[in-house]
């Protein structure tokens, strides 16, 4: 296995107490970063030294203040976009010590750009021919504008939808589009090469992005297709 060096190791707790949602246990840091717990406590100790609002002991679980805030990396939007679906793909090599590191330099990157979160790739290849044009639907994902599509599916029957794009996952074959369908009142997946048409709409859908992303995320645990988010 690769050794991380101890300043990355250091970035790594911040990044897992800033994003966890209640205390987290030493254990839990170690499992996730594959390191001892006793390193665990000589990093938490090492970062309350450097003034880092850490607290909790040992245990207990260990909390981030809130209003803690790491320098920004300088990418603009698609330089971020197109960083995150490149490291995505490293899962691909079959090599998992860089695909370890790749999780860690994506993590760095989400935190200077969350909206990479919403690019996921398979673990197996990309490759589609599509008319719809992929910088304009990821900008609509970022802003949350509903978009108008003519879609043609599987037994070539064509309709016409109102849609709030969600995520895009890029697969071996096509491009899917997750989106919350209007027509039918739910999650659907659309595959971009069966987009006949696309539009975007004046009208928004903001603040709904995450929970209905959530619930998906759920649904997904149980799918058989197999997908790494990072």
């Amino acid at each position: 296995m690769t050794k991380v060096s101890r300043s990355a190791r250091l970035f790594e707790v911040i990044q897992l107490l800033r994003n966890a949602k209640g205390p987290v246990l030493a254990r839990e840091i170690a499992e996730a970063l594959e390191i001892s717990i006793r390193t665990v406590y000589r990093d938490i100790a090492s970062l309350q030294a450097m003034q880092t609002p850490i607290i909790g002991e040992p245990g207990v679980g260990y909390v981030m203040r809130e209003g803690y805030d790491l320098p920004p990396i300088n990418f603009d939007v698609e330089e971020a976009e197109s960083i995150s679906v490149g490291l995505s793909l490293i899962a691909r090599t079959g090599d998992p010590s860089l695909w370890r590191a790749a999780r860690r330099a994506s993590r760095k990157l989400h935190e200077a750009a969350p909206g990479t979160r919403q690019l996921l790739t398979s673990a197996w290849g990309v490759e589609n021919v599509t008319k719809v044009n992929l910088s304009e639907l990821r900008k609509a994902i970022r802003d949350e504008r509903k978009m108008n599509i003519e879609y043609c599916d599987v037994e070539q029957q064509r309709t016409e939808r109102t849609i709030w794009p969600l995520v895009l996952i890029y697969y071996v074959d096509a491009v899917l589009l997750m989106a919350w369908c209007e027509l039918r009142t739910d999650v659907r997946h659309f595959r971009l090469d069966r987009v006949k048409k696309a539009n975007l709409l004046s009208d928004t859908f903001l603040g709904q992005s995450d929970a209905l992303i959530e619930q998906w995320e759920v649904e997904q645990k149980h799918n058989v297709v197999p997908m790494r988010e990072l």
